[in-house]
């Protein structure tokens, strides 16, 4: 866990969670924090066990409770066996993540941040892997939701959105359409007291991705930041606890850019 994170409120006590992708990274990190938020979490992974399994061992060593669930979120069959699991568990669903993430590196000279080189297959497997993760996530927690009149769904972008400061056509082109998703979901499910809302999130500092950036370049995002300074893994993800919690009630629909300010949508 980001040891920079404050005493996180109990405004998840009873809830339960779904994190895609949480063995590691933002996940992680988002999981850990929404447990001691008070919530009872899923960490899904598909390939990083030792790492999800040191996740829930943090979480349980800090009195918070969670199991881990191996599947793949281009799998609709293995996401229903998973919601399936956490209901037997814990007997309800309440919140959502997607923030599983197919493999990718964050290269500047790759052929797909070209529109001379990219080719299909970059933009299907980001597609398949983000866009047809998250619908098949929803789908398989729907249910439950659904009888519970209630739920949160956050889907988890980049600010790249806004401001492609580099090129990533695949990636970019995936996350945008999450936005979409997004809106149409709230706009079908509010009636079941549904809220859908993506959280855009800058270079955060540090993940996997961000892990060879240099002090300089943290210190020149902070430069021309208005907060003056790069967001944390913990912030971010304390932004994804207030989207989970009951405090952001009203909100639904809304893609928001968690980032300092450095993009304003």
């Amino acid at each position: 866990m980001d040891n920079s994170q404050t005493a996180i409120p109990a405004l998840l006590t009873g809830k339960v969670a779904i994190i895609t992708g949480a063995s590691r990274g933002l996940g992680a990190q988002i999981a850990q924090q929404m447990a001691a938020a008070g919530a009872s979490v899923c960490v899904n992974y598909l390939h990083s066990k030792e790492a999800a399994e040191t996740v829930v061992e943090d979480i349980e060593a800090a009195g918070g409770t969670a199991f881990i669930y191996q599947g793949d979120v281009t799998d609709l069959a293995q996401m229903q066996a998973m919601a399936a699991e956490v209901v037997e568990r814990f007997g309800r669903i309440d919140i959502l993540v997607n923030n599983a993430l197919p493999s990718y590196q964050f290269n500047p000279s790759a052929d797909y941040t070209s529109i001379e080189t990219v080719k299909w297959s970059h933009f299907s497997q980001q597609i398949d892997g983000i866009v047809q993760g998250a619908v098949n996530t929803v789908q398989a927690v729907l249910p439950q939701m659904k009888s519970q009149n209630m739920g949160k769904i956050i889907n988890i972008s980049t600010n790249l959105i806004y401001n492609p400061v580099v090129t990533y056509y695949d990636y970019t082109t995936a996350k945008s359409a999450l936005i979409g998703l997004t809106r149409n979901l709230a706009s079908e499910l509010g009636q079941y007291g549904i809220r859908v809302n993506l959280l855009a999130g800058g270079l955060l500092k540090t993940t996997d991705a961000s892990s060879l950036t240099t002090e300089e370049v943290f210190d020149y995002i902070a430069t021309t930041t208005p907060l003056r300074q790069a967001t944390s893994v913990s912030d971010f993800a304390n932004s994804v606890l207030l989207m989970a919690s009951d405090l952001s009630a009203a909100i639904t629909g809304q893609s928001i850019a968690v980032d300092g300010g450095l993009t304003m949508p």
